[in-house]
């Protein structure tokens, strides 16, 4: 008989996707151009040559996918508003359309007793504001944002109560920017710290816009939270790492919840520093109702000495296993299952920044799904991950978590950017081909947590 995890009353269970990643339709209905939509578009940046052009179609169809997630049991939903398809040019005329959209989805979800939770930026930055400013390189895009946050939440305010203002922040700034992997595929790294800072910025000028439309709202940030481990027990190596973890971690945590970055680190980064104005820490760190925490895996991290400021390299492929250890699970992605680490960073979370509420706002796992000659979708190796990741989660709660919903990244199999649609995510199969839908064994085992939930009264 399968064990599952147990979780406390009124704990949610959702799924999370995003906007470019699923829609499609975009050029339709007045829709403007995305980051995402020209880099998808440019010859040799997404490794399959695909496009999200028309993703899992959701722009013309989202109550199939409603449908599922009711027959799923699920309660409570994670999605993020392509920020040009209400403002084309990212500011000035709303596209009507596009905020109707959204309108629709937002009462279809209600309807089904889902509880909207509603992420502002995905990552879809308006192309028309990369070109005026660079996207967040320019001081200017936060400013513009909570002009947006503003649009966004006087016409969905009054039905949804959730509202994430970021996605990311690291992995935008460092994948789009620092190396380029990623749109806008800048790889110009002195605009790395710059774009992280307008990040925050807009983050807390948003989180005030919010406030005042809407003072009964929960409002948070999600984080990457990335476990960072040194590649070997030198003293080299542990430097290597705690100079990572800043980078990646405290840099955005601190600020938020200490309203300042770390010390050493600014320190090192010398005429990288971010331009920070008198006002600015002060509105990034203003308080926020809870924090997302999108986790997946571990990496680690070696001294090399010819890397700048740093000498640090982030290593998250395969490795060698330790001597007597069993060797290591990776998912599609290359990414190590190490569902330990989302307890550590839960217990992290709580113990450093004063025990803040959290939602696991993704995780995940890609494995290389395959329709049966039954006509199922057998995805052992991903029911294991939920069910091994899930655990670590409610164990961190009887540790003294306060952590109040999980959501599983993702739905269906959806456009996993640079990848494609080569790598599947979701506990729904898709063909992208005819946009059916096979709901995979873990969808219906996530339905049978679900239920087993319920039949013990929590």
């Amino acid at each position: 008989m399968t064990e599952f995890p147990q979780f406390p009353p009124g704990f949610l269970f959702g799924t999370a996707t995003s906007a470019y990643q699923i829609e499609g339709g975009w050029h339709e209905d007045g829709k403007g151009l995305s980051i995402w939509d020209v880099f998808s578009h440019t010859p040799g940046k997404i490794k399959t040559g695909e496009t999200g052009d028309v993703a899992c179609d959701t722009y013309h169809d989202f109550q199939t996918d409603i449908d599922i997630m009711r027959e799923l049991g699920l309660n409570a939903y994670r999605f993020s508003i392509s920020w040009p398809r209400v403002l084309p040019l990212g500011m000035g005329e709303v596209n009507p359309k596009g905020l109707d959209y959204y309108s629709r989805l937002v009462d279809a979800l209600l309807e089904a007793e889902i509880t909207p939770f509603v992420t502002l930026f995905h990552w879809d930055m308006p192309q028309a504001l990369m070109d005026a400013y660079g996207g967040f390189a320019g001081r200017e895009t936060a400013l513009i944002f909570a002009d947006y946050a503003e649009v966004v939440v006087r016409h969905l305010g009054d039905r949804v109560k959730h509202w994430i203002t970021l996605n990311e922040p690291w992995e935008h700034a460092w994948l789009g920017y620092f190396v380029g992997e990623h749109a806008p595929g800048r790889r110009r790294p002195w605009e790395y710290f710059r774009v992280a800072h307008h990040e925050l910025l807009a983050h807390g000028m948003a989180v005030e816009r919010i406030r005042a439309l809407s003072p009964d709202a929960q409002v948070g940030i999600t984080l990457g939270m990335h476990t960072i481990e040194p590649a070997r027990p030198t003293a080299k190596d542990r430097e290597a790492a705690r100079l990572a973890d800043q980078l990646t971690n405290t840099f955005f945590l601190d600020a938020i919840y200490r309203g300042r970055y770390p010390a050493e680190l600014m320190r090192r980064i010398r005429f990288l520093r971010p331009p920070i104005q008198p006002g600015d820490m002060a509105i990034i760190a203003q308080p926020i109702d809870f924090l997302g925490v999108n986790y997946y895996s571990r990496g680690f991290v070696s001294h090399r000495w010819y890397i700048p400021l740093f000498r640090a390299w982030l290593d998250e492929g395969p490795r060698q296993p330790e001597p007597g250890a069993p060797p290591p699970q990776y998912t599609a992605m290359g990414w190590e299952v190490y569902p330990q680490g989302l307890y550590d960073w839960l217990m992290r979370l709580t113990q450093d920044y004063g025990r803040p509420v959290l939602y696991v706002t993704e995780n995940g796992a890609a494995f290389d799904d395959v329709v049966s000659k039954d006509g199922r979708v057998h995805d052992p190796d991903r029911i294991a991950f939920l069910q091994a990741y899930m655990s670590q989660a409610a164990r961190a709660i009887q540790d003294g978590a306060d952590l109040r919903g999980y959501f599983i990244w993702t739905l269906m199999d959806n456009f996993e950017w640079a990848e494609g649609f080569s790598k599947r995510f979701g506990i729904v199969y898709v063909d992208h081909r005819t946009q059916q839908r096979i709901i995979k064994d873990s969808g219906y085992w996530v339905r049978e947590l679900i239920r087993h939930q319920q039949a013990s009264g929590r």
